[in-house]
């Protein structure tokens, strides 16, 4: 490894996917300082798509991304149960949870986010969101001994969740304020398609109405919808979206505008500050700024990032097309690109139970989305990557 110049090295705060591909990333450029991963949680990083697909249903019980000897080999000081509180960007030092401060050459936020939560929902027991491996083993537990759930916001946690708890057995009532699901991502023609989906599997899918109020007597009981409909419920889980996890960064300067306002690198308005994965809102090479959900953006996003930060030249000018995935049931949903809900939408496959659909914009392929046809949409990413206008793809 390169000989490193610096005294405290680098401290990466988060404990996911982002936090550990950019220590790997860090040694892999011969980076030989310090350096020290903090984390809220008490597991080691670990792997979180699968908390409402396998976990939740009982499948798996482990997605620890890298065992004991992985930061052991590097030499990476992984702090557990003990996240940052607060950055002090001009003394270059983190304040923990237990009020110890870490000093910093350079500092990384790769935080994540935190599920969004409906206040007025109060505090009954039996409402649940899944972001973390605990919140998945409690919603398997509740799904056990229960029978109906609800679950509020048809967005892909939403959506999987259903599609998990109707495996195992619970009757579920999928709630939406949007036309369908996922109309709001990939525009109502597909979200049918999604729905059409779930109601195969035997859920009860309630598009355009919202949730008004949740009753109980210490736990819900009942989901009142705003068309007055009342829903038994053992069980309501929120899909609702979440947010940046940003809150330890008032007062600190970092600025922050959905997310850590980031360059088209990953740095950050404090010097020596960088951000990426979910929480970090990066600039595009068209100049807009975006804020990524998604589980592949953080390895493009780490090869940018990391050798910029060891000073040497940049990635930021490699094209890669933006790609996630989603089980439900029996079928992967697959997005490849970046399709929106306003684009114009060409269902080019469609057997009443695998679809595949090509976005248009401005003329040319924007994205393809489908569900259980891998090899069509894969197959798109070079088009996808080259803009290829969609007169050539659909003649």
């Amino acid at each position: 490894m390169a000989t490193s110049s610096t005294a405290h090295g680098i401290v990466i705060v988060g404990g996911g996917l982002a936090a550990v591909r950019t220590a790997e990333e860090l040694r892999r450029e011969e980076y030989a300082g310090p350096i020290t991963i903090v984390s809220d949680e008490e597991r080691p990083p670990y792997d979180r798509p699968p908390l409402t697909k396998a976990v939740l249903r009982g499948d798996r019980d482990e997605t620890t991304l890298e065992p004991p000897e992985f930061y052991a080999d590097r030499d990476v000081d992984l702090r557990l149960g003990c996240g940052a509180r607060a950055v002090d960007t001009a003394a270059q030092t983190v304040t923990l949870a237990d009020g110890s401060t870490l000093a910093y050459d350079q500092l990384v936020i790769a935080t994540g986010l935190v599920p969004r939560r409906i206040p007025s929902f109060g505090d009954l027991d039996g409402i649940r969101v899944v972001r973390s491996f605990e919140d998945s083993l409690v919603l398997r537990g509740d799904a056990a001994a229960a029978r109906r759930a609800v679950v509020i916001g048809a967005g892909f946690i939403g959506c999987e969740a259903a599609a998990s708890l109707r495996h195992l057995g619970v009757e579920v009532v999928l709630v939406e304020p949007q036309p369908a699901p996922l109309a709001a991502v990939l525009g109502t023609q597909i979200g049918e398609l999604v729905a059409r989906l779930h109601r195969a599997n035997g859920v009860d899918v309630r598009s355009g109405v919202g949730v008004a109020e949740v009753r109980g007597s210490g736990r819900v009981e009942t989901v009142v919808l705003t068309d007055g409909t009342e829903l038994a419920a053992d069980v309501v889980v929120l899909g609702v979206g979440s947010l940046p996890a940003t809150e330890w960064l008032d007062g600190s300067g970092i600025e922050v505008d959905n997310g850590v306002r980031c360059d088209l690198t990953g740095r950050t308005s404090a010097p020596n500050v960088w951000a990426l994965g979910d929480v970090a809102f990066w600039r595009g090479g068209d100049g807009q700024q975006r804020r990524v959900e998604h589980w592949s953006n953080v390895v493009t996003q780490v090869r940018v990032m990391v050798p910029t930060m060891l000073g040497r030249q940049s990635l930021h000018d490699v094209a890669v097309p933006a790609y996630f995935w989603s089980d439900q049931y029996d079928v992967k949903i697959q997005c490849l690109g970046e399709p929106e809900a306003t684009d114009i939408v060409h269902i080019v496959e469609d057997d009443g139970h695998k679809f595949v659909a090509y976005y248009e914009r401005d003329g040319v392929l924007a994205g393809v989305v489908g569900a259980g046809r891998p090899g069509k949409v894969m197959g798109a990413r070079a088009k996808v990557a080259a803009g290829v206008p969609i007169s050539e793809i659909l003649a």
